[in-house]
């Protein structure tokens, strides 16, 4: 992949285009944020000293699910320093947003704002990154996953887009804990095991069929929100040795009242760019980077990024392809051949496969 600059090489050229105070927090965001919680809060409580039909718990559950998601793209703003610059109270109206989530901050900051922006699509050392055809023929259980066809693959994993967010987080908790200093992991246990003794305390108030739709319903709803966002983020995007946002993220595309209620969490380029700005600021960003670099900026609306993903595969050949291992078909990726309107894909020859990248048959 040539020409491919760092994040900083792009915001060094973009910076000073943008007013000064787009480089400082933005406290007003928390009033969103508090609109959430009495949300929540009047959810909690219609649920369980009312006596409601199906409908009514069905209908609060989705108000619920889509303030836990809300109130979670809050807390990504706010963890990365861009509402409030206190580091104590930074942690702690983060993890009072990522509550419903049940992600501490000291583990977020970790695995996403020093981890994941610092080593975006790097095969080896993003934890967010999809595997390798490599890696794929390494992994018993996702080599067992690939045998399936492609379209029921596709169905059971935007199925577990419901469950995803947390199984993740779960699994970066179990990665994460142990590079924290000793003195530093009994807060970070803490901050994991609070919001869950919350929840299952609200079971034994409640009792399991109102806390179904008071909180595992909403968990759900919320998880594939917010998977629906970071699916897109970079999944259809190569894997790049350089840490490029232009060629490794994608900004989708949603109506305007989604972006004023989801926090403009749809401009993923931008926040790779400027992480440390408010999301407020980013369809600044995003015009500067459209006028300055148009060819490279990748964009689509929400709804074809999702079916490009049920079109494609998951696992990465050589950087900037994807493979499915059933059928042995290589798809583009963005920049590299894909067309989210013509989906289009060659079958892997013999002759293109090496030791670094094997052909992988999956019987």
């Amino acid at each position: 992949m040539k020409d491919l600059h760092t994040f900083g090489w792009y915001a060094a050229r973009v910076a000073p285009y943008l007013p000064k105070k787009a480089f400082k927090p933005v406290p007003a965001r928390l009033l969103g944020g508090l609109a959430y919680v009495l949300v929540v809060v009047a959810g909690f409580l219609t649920i369980g000293l009312l006596e409601l039909n199906l409908w009514w718990n069905l209908a609060i559950a989705a108000a619920l699910g889509f303030s836990f998601s809300a109130m979670g793209f809050l807390g990504h703003e706010i963890l990365h320093g861009t509402v409030v610059r206190k580091a104590w109270l930074r942690d702690l109206l983060g993890a009072v947003a990522f509550w419903p989530l049940s992600t501490g901050p000291k583990l977020w900051r970790k695995w996403h704002n020093m981890t994941h922006h610092i080593h975006t699509q790097d095969e080896e050392l993003d934890p967010d990154a999809w595997p390798t055809i490599t890696k794929l023929s390494k992994s018993r259980f996702l080599s067992w996953m690939y045998r399936l066809p492609m379209p029921v693959r596709s169905f059971f994993n935007f199925l577990a887009l419901t469950i995803t967010f947390t199984l993740h987080s779960s699994r970066m908790f179990a990665t994460y804990i142990k590079e924290f200093k000793p003195s530093k992991r009994p807060v970070v246990w803490l901050q994991l095991l609070m919001p869950w003794a919350s929840w299952f305390s609200l079971l034994f108030v409640m009792g399991l069929e109102k806390w179904f739709f008071a909180y595992l319903l909403p968990l759900f709803i919320a998880n594939f929100i917010v998977m629906a966002y970071i699916s897109t983020n970079h999944r259809l995007n190569p894997l790049t040795p350089v840490n490029d946002p232009l060629a490794n993220s994608l900004t989708v595309t949603v109506p305007r009242w989604v972006d004023v209620l989801h926090f403009n969490f749809s401009y993923h380029t931008e926040h790779h760019l400027f992480p440390g700005m408010s999301s407020k600021y980013y369809p600044m960003v995003k015009k500067k980077l459209t006028e300055m670099w148009p060819e490279r900026y990748h964009e689509m609306p929400m709804l074809k990024a999702m079916i490009a993903l049920w079109k494609t595969p998951r696992v990465y050949y050589q950087g900037t392809e994807l493979i499915d291992p059933h059928q042995q078909n290589v798809y583009g990726s963005l920049g590299h051949g894909l067309d989210p309107d013509h989906i289009e894909y060659k079958i892997l020859e013999e002759k293109e496969t090496s030791a670094d990248s094997p052909r992988v048959k999956i019987n």
